[in-house]
């Protein structure tokens, strides 16, 4: 392993005493530090898939442009992980429906200094010479895009998804890397073995060292000791930057690949080379794990947002020493109108965003997203109202999703009835109702 800041037999020494003794990594030099590590590292967003799971939501705009917490798009949070981290200079592969994520990003991220070197690139999908195909999986994405890794020599790539909600200091990741002296560094969750089979599950030894990977397995293995416990991928890799290109090069010269990170180019680099687990692990308390969800279906986008009522939720959006950078829309402030018996405007455990007006009307445990309205004597519970939706008057919503733009009709009731609402909505599993705007 060579390093350009000292001689690589020394450094090879203090790291192989760093993965006998923990005391021996804190003696290693400032230069392996998270930050100082950042800021040689090239972290690649994947933000092209289809969202099929995610239903309407994902029909008219790409998944990690979708909203989410109020004010927010799922990508916002995985770039804030990157720019609180400190790294800044980050490409974003996108393909399916990419208008409103290239316009997210060019209205909420254009703060990078570029001439310090600085950037969040949109990588779309091109139809390239050698390469006539859109992009046909995650690795393939990756190897469509080896000349723009070339251009910034980066030390390490870090491979990111666009479509899960969480806090992560990429630093720590990227020093474990090195100082385990791996060449693929995974990031990785405790969960419930039976959610197993929704990721990638691996196996590890006592060390940390990925002995073996299999992805969204139907009985996905347990923990050493744990056995109700699982080990999932975030689908969060760091590689050494060279490592990385020999591996596209042999996948993509592959014919029977399918040119997926998780199914083919992890389990390949696990046989013959040095992969580590690195697990996520609370920002301000690292005896405990960190907060993690794949909001990549409707349920658990749903969750996920109504978690953000509770008093204490898990996720803190208020925590100001890791902001969440996302684009300020120009709005009004939140207006709450009339107070009588009956038609009191009011909202109680709820997220109201900028620009919304609650008229005689009632919000509990809910989430209005920027500009959404309710209207006279209507009731909103445990709902999602994503912008500029307009509830008419004496309408009763509960456990509901309402899409951006959609407009509900005075008098409508959601969320009462579900055998009712399968006929005109979609409803989920455990009983969620997404109500999309006419197309």
């Amino acid at each position: 392993m060579q390093y350009r800041y000292a001689p690589a037999f020394g450094f090879q020494r203090q790291l192989i005493a760093a993965r006998e003794s923990p005391s021996a990594a804190d003696e290693l030099p400032s230069e392996l530090s998270g930050r100082a590590l950042c800021g040689e590292t090239l972290a690649l967003v994947m933000a092209g898939g289809r969202g099929k799971r995610i239903e309407q939501l994902a029909a008219r705009r790409a998944k990690p442009a979708v909203p989410f917490g109020g004010k927010f798009r799922i990508i916002d949070f995985t770039l804030s992980n990157c720019v609180n981290s400190g790294i800044r200079k980050v490409g974003v592969l996108m393909q399916y429906e990419g208008h409103s994520l290239i316009r997210h990003l060019q209205l909420g991220w254009n703060f990078c200094h570029t001439q310090f070197g600085e950037f969040v690139a949109m990588l779309p999908a091109e139809q390239r010479e050698g390469a006539p195909d859109w992009y046909v999986g995650t690795a393939d994405a990756v190897y469509q895009n080896l000349d723009f890794i070339r251009q910034q020599r980066p030390r390490h790539v870090l491979i990111l998804a666009g479509d899960h909600v969480y806090k992560m200091d990429y630093g720590a990741m990227i020093a474990h890397h090195v100082r385990s002296g791996a060449q693929l560094t995974v990031g990785c969750v405790e969960v419930p073995r039976e959610e197993g089979r929704h990721f990638g599950v691996m196996q590890i030894d006592e060390r940390g060292r990925v002995r073996e990977f299999r992805e969204k397995p139907e009985q996905p293995l347990g923990l050493p000791g744990r056995p109700q416990t699982a080990l999932a991928s975030m689908g969060i890799y760091v590689f050494d930057t060279e490592f990385l290109l020999r591996l596209l090069r042999h996948d993509a010269a592959d014919p029977h690949s399918s040119h997926d990170f998780g199914h083919d180019v992890l389990p390949a680099a696990i046989a013959k080379a040095r992969v580590y687990a690195h697990a996520l692990r609370d920002l301000h308390d690292p005896q405990r794990p960190g907060y993690w969800r794949d909001v990549g279906h409707v349920d658990a986008y749903w969750k996920a947002n109504i978690e953000l009522t509770d008093v204490q939720p898990q996720f803190n959006l208020y925590d100001e020493s890791w902001p969440v950078w996302t684009h300020q829309a120009q709005v009004p402030p939140a207006k709450f109108v009339f107070d009588s018996d009956g038609l009191r405007g009011m909202a109680v455990d709820s997220l109201i965003s900028g620009g919304c007006i609650i008229s005689g009307a009632s919000v509990r445990r809910s989430l209005l997203f920027v500009g959404a309205v309710v209207e006279n004597a209507s009731r909103i519970e445990a709902s999602l109202l994503l912008p500029g939706a307009r509830v008419g008057r004496h309408c009763r919503i509960r456990r509901a999703i309402i899409d951006e733009g959609a407009v509900i009709a005075d008098g409508t009731v959601i969320g009462e009835d579900l055998e009712r609402d399968r006929r005109q909505y979609h409803v989920t599993e455990n009983g969620i109702v997404l109500v999309a705007p006419e197309r």
